[in-house]
């Protein structure tokens, strides 16, 4: 995820360095032009204006803080819920399946895509 965000950047980034034709729009009239400055000066006012809505709305914030938080509480229960799953054995059971084979010895299990190796020359 970090990587498609990254990569949207430097596009972007590119993307407003290059010059890319068609000054005009179709009816044939002149669309201002913006320089790489001015869209970093509008980006950076823009990045202020977002820091003091806390200021001018205070809901807004309490708002966006709660749903940070719950989206926060969710992914830790998502992340605990993936690593559970993950450490859980294959058949489901914790603690009978190391109980179950302490006393009993299976065979190895043969598919026959692999050649058997005799008994006593484990490589």
């Amino acid at each position: 995820m970090g990587f498609l965000i990254r990569s949207i950047f430097w596009l972007s980034l590119v993307l407003l360095l290059l010059p890319i034709g068609g000054t005009g729009s179709e009816d044939g009239t002149e669309t201002p032009q913006v320089g790489a400055l001015q869209a970093l000066g509008a980006a950076r006012e823009a990045i202020s204006d977002m820091v003091g809505i806390c200021e001018r709305k205070p809901e807004v914030c309490e708002t966006g803080r709660a749903a940070l938080q719950t989206i926060g509480a969710r992914a830790r229960e998502s992340a605990r819920f993936a690593y559970e799953m993950l450490e859980e054995p294959a058949d489901g059971s914790a603690e009978g399946s190391a109980g179950a084979t302490a006393g009993t010895m299976e065979a190895p299990l043969t598919t026959g895509s692999v050649a058997e190796h005799p008994a006593g020359h484990d490589q």
